[in-house]
């Protein structure tokens, strides 16, 4: 479980030689105990403010966040061990050469054995469709296989929860549908920003963002009614 204690995220902003202080996200209180949570919000609202809190790449200014009891502040090596995320763009995360280098650099503290650990990296490749690219440079994978090596380099290190940033912004129909296939097929609790209303009405529970204030958490058919109210008023 992951619970938000009057979390809140306030930024500093050089302007005109004086320091002004920005709020990302206003004081949130909230338990996520669901297996599938969406958070839905205009851009700049807060989404990816909230989601970066979930595991340490983001420290609030002022309350806590609390994950399977361990806070984002003193633990946060052992946060990201158990949440796992994934960026918008898997260039952002994609760091050697070719997809199966990728998902071995992951698999580096749990298998010590190197031919093991290819074997294994190609294994989970194999799973994801994708054993026909193991061997390619990420650059000449379509926007889909990047996304799906990203999200199996994630899986790949064992994390319980697993947070996604707009997985599927930056894809196109064929390749968002596997994206999308693939995120509802994982074990762990998913909690994922998206525009894809479609995607967001598939989770449990749906969190509407704006302005940096969480203002509607419920079923989807009556958060995602919230959201649409705000932007087509």
């Amino acid at each position: 479980m992951i619970e938000l204690r009057g979390a809140a995220v306030t930024v500093s902003i050089p302007a005109s030689g004086k320091e002004r202080r920005r709020v990302l996200l206003q004081p949130t209180s909230i338990e996520l105990r669901e297996r599938r949570v969406a958070v839905i919000g205009a851009n700049g609202s807060g989404k990816s403010t909230l989601l970066r809190l979930l595991n340490g790449l983001v420290l609030p200014s002022a309350g806590e966040v609390i994950v399977a009891g361990l806070d984002t502040r003193r633990d946060g090596r052992e946060v990201r061990r158990l949440v796992g995320f994934v960026f918008t763009d898997p260039m952002a995360q994609l760091v050697l050469a070719t997809a199966a280098d990728d998902v071995e650099l992951s698999l580096r503290t749990l298998i010590p054995d190197r031919a093991a650990r290819r074997a294994e990296a190609l294994r989970l490749l194999a799973e994801r469709g994708l054993a026909e690219v193991a061997e390619q440079s990420v650059y000449d994978l379509s926007g889909g296989e990047r996304q799906l090596v990203a999200l199996t380099s994630v899986l790949a290190a064992g994390p319980r929860i697993i947070v996604a940033d707009e997985p599927t912004t930056l894809l196109d129909l064929r390749n968002r549908d596997l994206v999308r296939a693939a995120i509802a097929g994982l074990e762990q609790q998913v909690i994922l920003a998206t525009h894809d209303l479609e995607l967001a009405a598939e989770a449990e529970r749906v969190l509407v963002i704006e302005g940096g204030r969480l203002i509607a958490d419920g079923e989807p058919a009556d958060a995602i009614a919230a959201y649409l109210r705000l932007v087509r008023p």
